[in-house]
C-alpha cells in the first residue's frame, strides 16, 4: 500500500471511520444540538460550534497549500463567533465539515507519494509534514470536543 493510501485511510478513519483512539469526529458531533453546540461552557473557552469552523478553515487552508496556493493566517486563526445560532446554520457547518472531508478524500484520489517531499514556500515544511499536521490539529480538537461535550 501506498504511503499516500495510508495516510488518507488515517484521516478518513478519524472523520468516520475505527481509528485507533476510538473516537470520529462524526460520531463526536452526531446528536450535538445547534444549542449544546453554541454554549459557552466557560468565557476563557471555545465552543463546539466555533472548533467546528475552525477546523473547516484550517482543512480548507491546508488543502489549498496542497494544491499550490499561498495562504495567509488570519489574525484570528479562524476562532470567529457564530453569528446565527440557529439548527440550520449548525446543520450547515456540519455539512461544510464534511465537504472538507469530502474534499480531502478527492484530493488523495490523484496524489503521488513523490509529493510527499515538496516543500511548501511560506513556511519551509514539507506536504507530508502539513498533511500530518492537519491530521494532527483535528484530533487535537477532537478531544476539546469530546471534553466540552461531557460538560454540557
Amino acid at each position: 500500500m501506498s504511503e499516500n493510501k495510508r495516510i488518507s485511510n488515517l484521516y478518513q478513519s478519524i472523520y468516520d471511520g475505527n481509528p485507533w483512539l476510538e473516537v470520529t469526529l462524526a460520531g463526536t458531533l452526531r446528536n450535538v444540538t445547534a444549542a449544546q453546540a453554541y454554549k459557552k461552557i466557560n468565557p476563557n473557552l471555545n465552543t463546539i460550534w466555533e472548533i467546528v469552523n475552525h477546523l473547516i478553515q484550517w482543512r480548507r487552508n491546508i488543502l489549498e497549500r496542497m494544491q499550490g496556493e499561498t495562504i495567509i493566517t488570519p489574525d484570528h486563526n479562524y476562532f470567529v463567533p457564530v453569528l446565527d445560532p440557529s439548527e440550520a446554520a449548525w446543520e450547515q457547518s456540519l455539512q461544510n465539515l464534511a465537504k472538507s472531508q469530502e474534499a480531502w478524500n478527492s484530493f488523495f484520489e490523484d496524489f503521488e507519494d513523490e509529493e510527499l517531499a515538496k516543500i511548501y514556500v511560506n513556511n519551509g515544511h514539507t506536504y507530508y509534514e502539513h498533511i500530518h499536521g492537519i491530521i494532527q490539529h483535528d484530533v487535537y480538537h477532537l478531544g476539546q470536543i469530546v471534553i466540552l461535550k461531557k460538560l454540557l
